[in-house]
């Protein structure tokens, strides 16, 4: 449980860093973008993961419903996703989907390093690729930390190499935040991902205001709790001041409450329903929400 004094202690940080003035920047689609601080690209707030969602058979009807989501995110000005090699196969399946709608020039590729030595990793790149279908990426993440003295070099050659443009770490626990803090205090990174949720808003603490402080982008995973919120909130009504900051649902809600800190620069929610991938865009637009309401949140779900 959150106690008072940290909510307070969230709420009164958030103040202070609601006036950034590339809150606002918008693509041509409407949606909300925010900049990655090394290097002044533009991204969208809300993205898109594949973990469960792209864990499909290749020409399946979940995988044909796969390449109405992918359009609608596009066409709906999203740009970032988020995938891994251990995410049984969904990478694969979202190489071929963007080589068949040729959306490979409109997307923000994110992938992982997954790996226990240098030898593995390198194995485990060249097999990236190609389910990618792809000579480079976006973004290329070592995994939950996971041997990050070997990884994170090396992720840093394949920079160099014009493999990758970023490089960053992720984690998707609170029990991880105090070392990933650390690295970005000690390592030079161009993004972290880590969770953060109305439910489990501990990263704001420190982490968050942090990577800001440092320059460092931010990428959003478990916003929905992996769907428990959903549960909590079977049948609830929306709070009523939802309507008044454009919110129509409790996915655009749960979205909205991670884009609203500054530090964040995309929110990467899985779905393999059109209807929901429509949905979730919709909270990358209009205003964002205030410190008041983001304070009221995590009072109502920690």
């Amino acid at each position: 449980m959150y106690a008072r004094r940290d909510v307070l202690r969230v709420g009164a940080t958030l103040g202070l860093l609601a006036s950034a003035p590339w809150l606002h920047a918008a693509t041509p689609a409407g949606m909300l973008t925010r900049a990655v601080p090394s290097s002044g690209e533009a991204l969208p707030v809300i993205g898109a993961g594949t973990s469960g969602s792209f864990e499909v058979e290749a020409g399946s009807a979940a995988y044909q419903q796969l390449r109405a989501v992918l359009k609608a995110f596009f066409d709906g000005g999203g740009r970032v996703i988020d995938t891994s090699p251990n995410y049984g196969g969904a990478d694969s399946i979202l190489g071929q989907l963007l080589e068949e709608g040729g959306w490979h020039s409109r997307c923000f590729i994110a992938t992982k390093i997954a790996a226990d030595s240098r030898a593995e990793a390198q194995a485990q790149w060249a097999d990236s690729l190609k389910r990618l279908r792809t000579d480079k990426v976006d973004l290329l993440q070592v995994h939950n930390l996971r041997d990050w003295r070997t990884q994170l070099p090396y992720a840093r050659e394949l920079k160099q190499q014009g493999k990758t443009r970023y490089v960053g770490i992720t984690h998707y626990l609170n029990s991880g935040h105090a070392e990933v803090a650390e690295l970005v205090r000690s390592e030079a990174l161009d993004f972290i991902q880590i969770n953060y949720s109305v439910s489990a808003p501990q990263a704001a603490r420190e982490l968050l205001p942090l990577c800001q402080e440092r320059g460092v982008a931010v990428l959003i995973n478990r916003a929905f709790d992996d769907g428990r919120l959903f549960t909590r909130v079977k049948d609830q009504p929306l709070p009523g001041w939802a309507a008044e900051a454009g919110i129509g649902s409790w996915a655009q809600l749960f979205l909205k409450f991670a884009i609203s800190h500054p530090a964040v620069t995309t929110v990467i929610p899985a779905t393999g329903r059109p209807d929901r991938q429509l949905d979730q865009l919709k909270a990358g637009q209009g205003p964002l929400l205030t410190q008041a309401q983001q304070q009221a949140l995590i009072r109502q779900f920690t």
